[in-house]
């Protein structure tokens, strides 16, 4: 988190020193379909982290979309362009949005939406939880029993509710099994990853390295920073757990995902992640206004590949259908249970 800080400062800094300069010598960039195109080009060209991990040749991209750019291109046909040459890199960590009208678009989002139509966790609730089941004080996780012999968690997002796993595991501690699902879960701060996976950990395990796209060739990268999973807080849980993902586990969820199936004792079931790792940008924006995003980073496993667009993939794949969840019925949830019997 400190290093993600520090990138984030370094950006900002920069970005207003030239935000100043230009101000002070009035070379305010040109509001026109043509400069925009131009401008998000060569930002992702100079920044964008993952082009050759995605072997994307992004000079044969500008290729086939600026002839589409002219000077009569309305705003409504840039959108258009502009989408659907981002849509290329498949990279949900790459976004753009317009406040004047609403308009948002996610690159490679497609599998993330329909994965949302699987899952229902008041069904959950409802259905397979026992009565006793408890969100958290932050509202960051449900968490109950299952039976009255396994655990359930399932995590919403990793914004602050690290700080209460403790409490949650203390609850769940004397049950046969857990089931920590990450289904539909999104991103948020690595603080939640380290201290979640930290209660399952059974020792100090390398998971993958970082690295920051520093230069302006696609291969200049900062020295890569070593990731590990090692336990944490007042116990660790090292009976048998169930890691449940999908299509909609997204970002920190994903780490998440990776720093628990490197654990002896979790079993991964469900759909792989979305294949979407590496950190973005603040908001950067253009001179007709919409804001972007994209991946700066490159994350690594240990045999030196990388997860991006792959995800994390299950030891058992299984999924729900939207008939399964409309019925009443969450197979992934009930495979898992009678996994743990």
């Amino acid at each position: 988190m400190k290093n993600k800080l520090l990138h984030a400062f370094v950006w900002v800094l920069l970005s207003g020193l030239v935000a100043c300069e230009s101000f002070l010598i009035g070379d305010e960039p040109t509001n026109t379909a043509e400069n925009n195109f131009e401008i998000l080009w060569e930002q992702f060209d100079r920044w964008y982290g993952l082009f050759l991990v995605k072997d994307i040749d992004w000079h044969q991209i500008y290729s086939d979309y600026r002839p589409r750019v002219t000077s009569t291109t309305t705003d409504t046909e840039l959108w258009q362009i502009v989408t659907e040459m981002l849509e290329e890199l498949n990279d949900s960590h790459t976004e753009i949005w317009d406040p004047r009208t609403g308009r948002r678009f996610i690159s490679g989002f497609a599998d993330n939406l329909q994965a949302r139509k699987e899952f229902d966790l008041q069904l959950i609730e409802q259905k397979y939880l026992d009565n006793h089941f408890e969100a958290t004080g932050d509202q960051g996780m449900v968490y109950g029993s299952i039976n009255n012999e396994i655990g359930y968690i399932h995590v919403f997002n990793f914004e602050s509710h690290h700080r209460e796993i403790d409490h949650v595991m203390n609850q769940l501690s004397d049950f046969k099994g857990i089931i920590l699902d990450l289904r539909n879960t999104s991103g948020g701060e690595n603080e939640g990853v380290i201290g979640i996976s930290g209660r399952f950990a059974d020792q100090r395990r390398f998971i993958n390295t970082v690295q920051t796209r520093n230069g302006p060739e696609y291969d200049d990268f900062d020295e890569p920073i070593r990731k590990y999973v090692k336990p944490g807080g007042d116990y660790q849980y090292t009976q048998p757990v169930v890691l449940l993902t999908d299509r909609f586990t997204i970002s920190a969820a994903e780490s998440l995902s990776l720093y628990m199936v490197s654990l002896p004792h979790v079993t991964q079931v469900g759909d792989s992640t979305a294949g979407a790792f590496s950190d973005s940008f603040f908001n950067r924006f253009l001179p007709n206004g919409w804001i972007y995003t994209m991946s700066y980073q490159l994350v690594l496993l240990p045999d030196g590949t990388s997860p991006e667009e792959i995800g994390v993939i299950p030891e058992i794949f299984l999924k729900n259908t939207e008939t399964d969840i409309a019925s009443g019925n969450d197979k992934v949830l009930e495979f898992a249970i009678d996994y743990l019997n």
